[in-house]
């Protein structure tokens, strides 16, 4: 039987690295060793952000729609409150929106559960 050697393999494992280290400073792109290091530890900071992104924009969210509801003459639990109370399901996000895009829409809707609580 016919020796064979790993070159094939090899140089296809060394190039999916390689590839997926392009755009990184100096050696890091260019040496394997330096190359799956940085790599191991971007996927690292890649697996933390995407939980963190999370919560990023959940505090933006909350921070956009407290400063809106100030401006109304509420806080940002009362308003919360209230919401749930008058049974409006609107999500975080959707109320940012609102309260940054269309400040008349979001100061009927603070208007709206002001008068149902």
């Amino acid at each position: 039987m016919a020796r064979s050697r790993p070159s094939v393999a090899s140089r296809k494992r060394r190039k999916k690295v390689l590839k997926q280290a392009r755009g990184f400073y100096g050696a890091r792109r260019r040496t394997l060793r330096a190359a799956t290091e940085t790599l191991h530890r971007a996927w690292v900071y890649a697996y933390r952000d995407r939980k963190n992104r999370k919560r990023e924009f959940r505090r933006l969210w909350i921070t956009r729609i407290g400063a809106a509801a100030k401006m109304h003459g509420t806080s940002y639990s009362r308003l919360t409150h209230a919401l749930k109370q008058a049974g409006v399901e609107l999500n975080r996000k959707m109320l940012a929106e609102i309260a940054v895009r269309h400040p008349e829409d979001f100061a009927r809707i603070v208007d709206e559960v002001r008068s149902a609580g």
